[in-house]
C-alpha cells in the first residue's frame, strides 16, 4: 500500500496544548452544527495494517475490551470530524484505528503477568513491534506507541501529540463520561448498539484494581479515584 509522502503530521505528529485549551468548550458546541450525519465506521480505513491489527486484536482482547476499543474508534472518528478537519487524511484515520485497537493490548491477562511494567509502557513497545511486522511505516508505528504510553496522562503543561490527545479524549470519554458535550446521546445510542458495552465500567474498573494490586508502583496509580471514576460513569449507566 502507497501513502505517497511520509508526512509526519499525517500520522498524527502534531503538537497540541496538554491542558486542551484547542479541544471546543461545551458552549462553543452548542453554537455548532452538529448533525450525527455518517456512521463513525464508515471511516474505518480498510487496510492490508489495520486488517491484520484488527486480527490480531480480536485474537488477543477480551470481548470487552474489543469493544471498548472499536467505540473509542467511533467516539474519535465523530470527534475529529466535526472539531478537527485538519485531521482529516486516510494516514491520521488509519493511525487512529491502529491506536485504538492496541491502546489496551497491555491489560491482558498475559501481558499484564509477564513484566513488571505499567501496561500503556508495555502495551506502547509491543504495539511499536507489532506494527512494524504487520507492515506499518515506523513513523506510523511510533505514533501509535506514544499514544498508548501517554494516553493515561492528562495534565495542564507542555503539549501533546494529535494522537495521544485523541485517545485521552476519547478513551475517558467511553470510560467515565468525560467531557460528555463533545459527543451527542444518539452516536452513544447508534454505537453502543453496534459494539455493546457489556458491563464494561465494571470490567475495565476491576482491571485497573487488578493492576494496582499486581504493580503498586504503576503509572495508574496517578490518576486519583481512577477505579471509582470509572465504575461511576454516570453518562455511561444506562448501557451498561
Amino acid at each position: 500500500m502507497s501513502h505517497g509522502i511520509w508526512t509526519p503530521e499525517n500520522f498524527g505528529w502534531i503538537a497540541v496544548p496538554r491542558n486542551r485549551s484547542n479541544v471546543p468548550s461545551a458552549e462553543e458546541v452548542a453554537g455548532m452544527n452538529n448533525e450525527f450525519y455518517s456512521d463513525p465506521m464508515d471511516a474505518w480505513p480498510v487496510t492490508d495494517v489495520t486488517d491484520k491489527a484488527r486480527d490480531y486484536a480480536q485474537q488477543h482482547l477480551s470481548k470487552e475490551t474489543y469493544n471498548h476499543s472499536m467505540r473509542v474508534f467511533c467516539y474519535g472518528i465523530y470527534i475529529i470530524q466535526h472539531y478537527f478537519p485538519e485531521y482529516h487524511s486516510k494516514d491520521f484515520f488509519e493511525t487512529w484505528a491502529l491506536t485504538c485497537l492496541f491502546h489496551d493490548i497491555g491489560t491482558t491477562d498475559e501481558n499484564m503477568s509477564n513484566t513488571h511494567m505499567s501496561f500503556e509502557f508495555q502495551g506502547g513497545l509491543l504495539a511499536l513491534k507489532k506494527l512494524q511486522e504487520f507492515g506499518a511505516h515506523k513513523i506510523q508505528a511510533e505514533s501509535v506507541a506514544e499514544a498508548i504510553i501517554r494516553h493515561q496522562d492528562p495534565g495542564e503543561t507542555g503539549t501533546v501529540s494529535a494522537m495521544v490527545q485523541m485517545i485521552q479524549i476519547a478513551t475517558e470519554f467511553d470510560n467515565m463520561g468525560l467531557q460528555p458535550h463533545l459527543v451527542g446521546r444518539e452516536v452513544i445510542e447508534s454505537v453502543t448498539a453496534r459494539l455493546p458495552r457489556m458491563g464494561w465500567s465494571g470490567c475495565f474498573s476491576s482491571t485497573i484494581l487488578k493492576e494496582i494490586r499486581l504493580k503498586p508502583w504503576c503509572h495508574t496509580t496517578a490518576l486519583e479515584n481512577f477505579a471509582e471514576s470509572v465504575a461511576g460513569n454516570e453518562l455511561m449507566r444506562p448501557y451498561e
